[in-house]
């Protein structure tokens, strides 16, 4: 039985689908103004993971990310979000004339980085400007029964008007009038400071569509509730987000969803923790914003990145530095090592029942690690066990297959070993003085020998001396 946290209830549960044998999953998106950076993958980097283990526990999975590119104003923080538009205001620092231009090319950026650390595509991945119909229907229906109410050419939602305000993230009406602390604009044209937008009106606005209301453009929450209710439905099995996205986006997509429908709008709610850099979240402000071209730039390859935001546990804060990467790239050449070098080479021999309980051993570990609330730390140490474990027994060439397919069995979930051997710049040079080594222990010089060794083991080169031949490995 899979069992996952749920933020709305502060619990791990069982996952029981609204349909058994399916998942509807709606993950919070990018918002399309500027490259995301590596902090913003560890929310993706959730729902492929939540993605991936659906598939590897038999579920078939329905999965819809959406593309942010309108509404999504600066002070993001409030429900009411204030400030200025973030696809906007980027497209004035660069001087940009039509703010589609940077939506399009900064949306083809983070397809491309996504694949750079094998994100599994969505079923879809609609964006807010095709949807607008769709919000203004509900936006409609939320006036209709007394939920919103429209003045001056702005839509807001009536927070009073939803009992359960504030179940999610602990924001009760109450709470946030308590702790305002002048956080909260004293709109003229609200009947409360705590109501939020669903429409709103303004001039200045580039991009901007009809409605019954007059020209404006979409509040940011309305977005994700139109989108994900045209893709998946009235009740979502899963949702996930980041740790920002719990107050106020969630909080509001659950108010005016539920009072459009009646319905529960999701069943569990999964937020990830944050990338942190000397304890504080990756920030502009401080220069810590790195992006996947960043690190790639830094001599780390995509599969290292998406180990390392993988092999801590999804809701612990994550701490980031270069020596932390430099760790998972170090597991992760282990892995591929393990597949393309170790059990490539062996000799022929007997079948052992030993290789097929260790298997069989490693299996249930690794799934009763992904069922406990996807405890990638527990999944990846019986991976590390059962490679200990199979090149102790010294397995035959048809038992090192076995080892393989499971290896592979389990990647669908982890995602990091590459389909064949990865060659270097200097592999070539290393394999030559390999072949030398090897020339020069039948000659029996031995010292020669010992020094390409030496010279190996200092550049990270271990050597596997066998019977038939010598193999490297990096370490």
């Amino acid at each position: 039985m899979l069992r996952l946290h749920n933020s709305l209830s502060g619990r791990v549960e069982d996952f029981v689908p609204l349909e058994p044998g399916r998942v509807r999953m709606y993950n919070c998106g990018p918002t399309v103004y500027r490259r995301n950076h590596v902090g913003n993958y560890r929310a993706y980097m959730l729902a492929d993971l939540l993605r991936r283990t659906f598939s590897f526990l038999g579920f078939q999975v329905h999965q819809v990310m959406n593309i942010t590119d309108v509404g999504h104003l600066t002070e993001d923080d409030l429900a009411d979000a204030q400030g200025e538009d973030k696809l906007l205001a980027e497209a004035r620092r660069q001087g940009v004339v039509d703010p589609f231009e940077i939506a399009r090319r900064v949306e083809d950026w983070f397809h491309e980085d996504r694949k750079t650390l094998r994100i599994l595509d969505a079923d879809c991945y609609p964006r807010a400007t095709d949807h607008i119909s769709e919000m203004i229907e509900m936006i409609q229906s939320l006036i209709d029964s007394g939920h919103a109410y429209a003045v001056g050419g702005n839509v807001y939602f009536d927070v009073s008007s939803f009992a359960r305000y504030g179940a999610l993230s602990g924001n009760t009406i109450d709470a946030l009038e308590a702790g305002a602390g002048g956080r909260v604009e004293q709109r003229g044209d609200k009947r409360s400071p705590q109501d939020f937008a669903l429409w709103k009106h303004d001039e200045k606005h580039l991009m901007q569509w009809d409605s019954p209301w007059g020209r404006g453009f979409p509040g940011w929450h309305i977005e994700c509730s139109a989108m994900s209710r045209k893709y998946l439905g009235d009740t979502l099995d899963v949702h996930t987000g980041g740790p920002d996205n719990k107050f106020p986006h969630h909080e509001c997509e659950i108010a005016q969803s539920e009072c459009v429908t009646g319905k529960t709008f999701v069943r569990y709610w999964l937020h990830c923790g944050r990338l942190e850099i000397g304890g504080r979240k990756m920030s502009k402000r401080e220069g810590t914003l790195y992006t996947v071209p960043d690190l790639l730039e830094r001599g780390f390859e995509g599969a290292d990145i998406r180990l390392f935001l993988l092999r801590h546990h999804y809701r612990a804060p994550l701490p980031f530095d270069e020596d932390a990467l430099g760790d998972a790239r170090k597991t992760r050449q282990k892995l591929d090592n393990f597949v393309h070098y170790e059990m490539a080479t062996r000799p022929e021999g007997p079948s052992l029942p030993e290789v097929a309980a260790t298997i069989e051993k490693a299996r249930e570990g690794f799934r009763d690690a992904l069922e406990d609330d996807l405890n990638m730390s527990a999944a990846l140490a019986a991976i590390h066990e059962f490679m200990t474990a199979i090149n102790r027994i010294g397995p035959s060439r048809e038992d090192a297959a076995r080892a393989v397919a499971f290896m592979r069995e389990a990647d669908q979930v982890l995602g990091v070993l590459d389909a064949t051997p990865q060659r270097s710049e200097d592999d070539a040079e290393i394999d030559a003085l390999v072949a030398e080594r090897d020339a020069a222990r039948q000659a029996r010089d031995f010292a020669r020998a010992d020094a390409i060794r030496d010279e190996l083991l200092a550049r990270g080169i271990e050597l596997l001396d066998g019977s038939d031949a010598t193999r490297w490995r990096r370490k």
